[in-house]
């Protein structure tokens, strides 16, 4: 985050283990690879303040706060996407920072270090991304995601935004760990409920298309129990016989350490136990891709 005093360049390869937001120097942009995308992402960060909402205790954002997103240096955010855009698309930058197999750009990704639809500036970004990706010929040709806890989908700026980004053939990865109020509580400590969570996400999907995000984890050794996933379950059902228009869910665990104090009680599932959970979804009509640690 170059406005914050940081100005490393890109040196390391990029990792799936390692997406500190200061790669490059800048404040608002950088590049990382994205397990679920398969692929490099431009990220955006609109809380370089480290302030969020919520707090799920898997969060890797060192120093964490609650709280919003500042105020927003649109021209600023602008020339470092447009920069790093083009370091992106320079002959040889994907061979020397990207591993093998994700050697492509997948997207610009509005993610970083708290919830992005806190910033009220979340509708001229957009705007700012449509003319940015229109100048360097990219504009429908790599996708652009926003990644969101979904609690703010009810506010005008953020309903904006969703247009704006429907528009642009985006599309939002909306996050739902639990479908309990107290699963909502221990994992991502938000006390709104699972109701309201399933209104907004509804709300969401029939404005843009919309992937469910889930992360599961073990805590104190112990896995899901069967109560959460169940109630999960029973929302994916009643989100099909609604016919809620959502393209799946983005199904994954731990990659990175979290920086919470939750973090030495939490573990990763194995791929065998996600691809069951995965499995039970499915059969309930809904689309999964999963993204075990490695």
């Amino acid at each position: 985050m170059g406005g914050l005093g940081y100005s490393s360049p890109v040196s390391q390869p990029l990792s799936t283990q390692d997406h500190d937001r200061r790669r490059g120097g800048r404040t608002y942009v950088y590049p990382v690879v994205s397990r679920r995308a398969r692929g490099v992402s431009v990220g955006i960060n609109l809380n370089p303040n480290q302030a969020c909402n919520w707090r799920c205790v898997y969060c890797q954002v060192p120093g964490l706060v609650f709280g919003n997103a500042p105020a927003i240096d649109l021209g600023l955010l602008e020339r470092e996407l447009r920069e790093q855009l083009a370091e992106v698309l320079a002959p040889g930058w994907l061979e020397r920072h990207a591993p093998e197999g994700s050697r492509r750009l997948n997207d610009v990704a509005l993610s970083g270090d708290g919830e992005p639809t806190s910033s009220r500036a979340l509708p001229e970004v957009l705007a700012i991304i449509a003319r940015t990706l229109e100048a360097q010929a990219l504009l429908q040709k790599i996708r652009v995601v926003l990644i969101t806890n979904g609690s703010l989908m009810h506010l005008e700026h953020v309903q904006l935004a969703i247009r704006r980004l429907a528009q642009l053939g985006g599309e939002v990865w909306f996050k739902l760990d639990s479908a309990t109020d107290r699963g909502l509580v221990r994992v991502n400590n938000y006390a709104g409920g699972s109701a309201r969570q399933a209104r907004h996400l509804e709300l969401c999907a029939r404005a843009a298309p919309t992937w469910i995000q889930t992360c599961m984890f073990a805590q104190d050794g112990v896995e899901p129990s069967a109560d959460e996933q169940a109630a999960y379950l029973a929302q994916i059902e009643a989100l099909v016989r609604a016919e809620v228009p959502l393209r799946g869910v983005h199904l994954y665990t731990l990659a990175r350490p979290s920086r919470q104090p939750e973090a030495p009680r939490l573990k990763a599932l194995d791929g065998d136990w996600l691809e069951s959970f995965a499995e039970k979804i499915r059969v309930r009509g809904m689309p999964v891709s999963v993204a075990p640690e490695t």
